[in-house]
């Protein structure tokens, strides 16, 4: 290797870091104003200055969101509703992705299934609104709760199945027939051999699934009607009054929000890197 090229390589490595810092800056700038608003006065609010730091930081706002608005009534609502729906699309989607990947269906039926499902997913959610108050309404549901679960699945179930589908796909199947070779049936062969070996996928639709139910807006919206049944985004939703907007309340709200999603994350991805690891061997 010449001097020349050697002399280049700490210029590279230089200006690599550079660019990282320069992206990890740009990504994380919105967080670190959500933070900044949250700590500011409202006095500062109406500086025509902008500040990147708050002058006289205070902790008011997330007093007002937790003790006079009851913020953690609604974090628990959210988690509630996020989990169960969460759970159970991974549940069903497993069990559906398993089975397009493992059984043949006549005239094609699995092809159309994962069509239809791919179609519902893209369908605006407003548009299904009515037909599910309607199958809500008949079946007699008045726990808000329990409807927001069931209606969700309009988002998730479909990203369940398809992010899973790949993941089904990729385990040999001689794996389980070996494991029924030896007297195991196929429901133990199913929890015992392949869902250890599609931990990661589960963990990747597991994250989305729950970010997607934790930022849901419309059906909250139209499903939950008093405040004791309101999701996190209705809760921010009421800081934008007619009169005023209470922005450091919303930052307040949008950080306290977020945390939970970001814990949930970090502990998924010790698991999700486990499971490719564990996936690696085969």
């Amino acid at each position: 290797m010449s001097s020349s090229s050697r002399g280049r390589q700490p210029l590279k490595r230089i200006l690599v870091y550079l660019l990282a810092f320069a992206v990890v800056a740009v990504a994380l700038f919105p967080i670190w104003w959500l933070v900044n608003t949250s700590l500011k006065t409202p006095l500062e609010f109406l500086s025509p200055h902008v500040t990147f730091f708050p002058r006289a930081p205070t902790l008011e706002h997330y007093r007002d969101v937790l003790v006079e608005r009851g913020f953690l009534r609604f974090l628990g609502n959210t988690a509630l509703v996020s989990a169960a729906a969460t759970i159970l699309s991974l549940l069903t989607g497993s069990l559906a992705a398993y089975s397009l990947t493992r059984f043949r269906f006549p005239l094609g039926l699995d092809a159309l299934f994962l069509l239809w499902a791919l179609v519902i997913r893209t369908i605006p959610p407003i548009v299904l609104v009515i037909p599910l108050f309607i199958m809500f309404r008949e079946l007699r549901l008045t726990n808000v709760r329990v409807i927001l679960i069931l209606a969700y699945q309009v988002y998730t179930l479909p990203l369940a199945i398809w992010m899973l589908l790949g993941f089904f796909r990729e385990i040999p199947r001689e794996l389980e027939e070996a494991a029924m070779t030896d007297g195991a049936s196929r429901i133990q062969a199913l929890v015992r051999i392949v869902y250890p070996l599609v931990t990661p996928g589960l963990a990747a639709a597991g994250i989305f699934c729950l970010i997607t139910t934790w930022n849901e807006f419309t059906y909250a919206l139209i499903f939950a009607r008093i405040p004791a049944d309101f999701t996190v985004p209705i809760a921010i939703a009421t800081f934008i009054t007619e009169y005023r907007t209470l922005w450091g309340s919303l930052a307040a709200g949008g950080i306290l929000s977020s945390l939970p999603l970001l814990l949930f994350t970090v502990f998924v991805q010790r698991h999700l890197l486990r499971g490719f690891a564990l996936r690696g061997t085969f």
